[in-house]
This record gives structure tokens, C-alpha cells and sequence, in this order.
């Protein structure tokens, strides 16, 4: 039985296999944080162009008024015109936060 366990402790060849399965999961785990950073950017872009379509959509309309004999309804019209920030390209991933590019917490220097 001493024989097996001092055989087990001398033993140095599974050092080797651990040492290199560290370094691929190492690999692994930095390309797969790089890959979802990839995936995150995608998405949003899509889903943008998605909320830029939606701010496109025309909500506008016009109902005329109505004359009878003897009554009368007036008409009614709403015109849409275009929101703050209602442009494609409004979110950007590589771009700078104002106020954070020279350390000054939203104070402009």
C-alpha cells in the first residue's frame, strides 16, 4: 500500500496534462469573453436599427369633419414631426461618454 502512494507521489505526469488544460481553458475563457463582447455589439446594433425603425413609423392622421341635415362633426388631424434622439446611429459602442474622457465627472473643462 506505501509502495502505491509513494508510486502516486512521485508520479509527475499528470502535471504536465493539468498544466496544459489550464492554459487552453485560459485561451478558451479569453476568446469566448471576446467572442460574447462581439455578440453584445451585434445585438445592439440591431436592435437600434429595430428602435430606429419604430421612430420612423408616421402616427400622423387627419379625419375630415362631417355635414348633414341636421348635424355636424368636426374633423381632427395630429401631425407627427420627429422626437429627440430619433435618428439611427444614436447608440455607439466605441464612442467616447462626454465628461468621462478627461476624468472631470460631467464638469466641462
Amino acid at each position: 500500500m506505501t509502495r502505491i502512494l509513494t508510486a502516486l507521489h512521485n508520479d509527475e505526469a499528470g502535471f504536465i496534462v493539468s498544466a496544459e488544460l489550464v492554459l487552453i481553458s485560459t485561451i478558451a475563457v479569453l476568446g469566448l469573453i471576446v467572442g460574447l463582447a462581439e455578440v453584445a455589439n451585434g445585438i445592439n446594433e440591431e436592435l437600434e436599427d429595430v428602435g430606429s425603425a419604430f421612430g420612423q413609423i408616421n402616427q400622423g392622421y387627419c379625419v375630415q369633419g362631417w355635414c348633414g341635415h341636421k348635424g355636424h362633426v368636426n374633423g381632427s388631424s395630429f401631425k407627427d414631426v420627429a422626437d429627440y434622439c430619433d435618428g439611427q446611429f444614436d447608440i455607439s459602442c466605441n464612442a467616447p461618454i462626454p465628461g468621462e474622457a478627461r476624468g472631470g465627472y460631467g464638469k466641462n473643462y
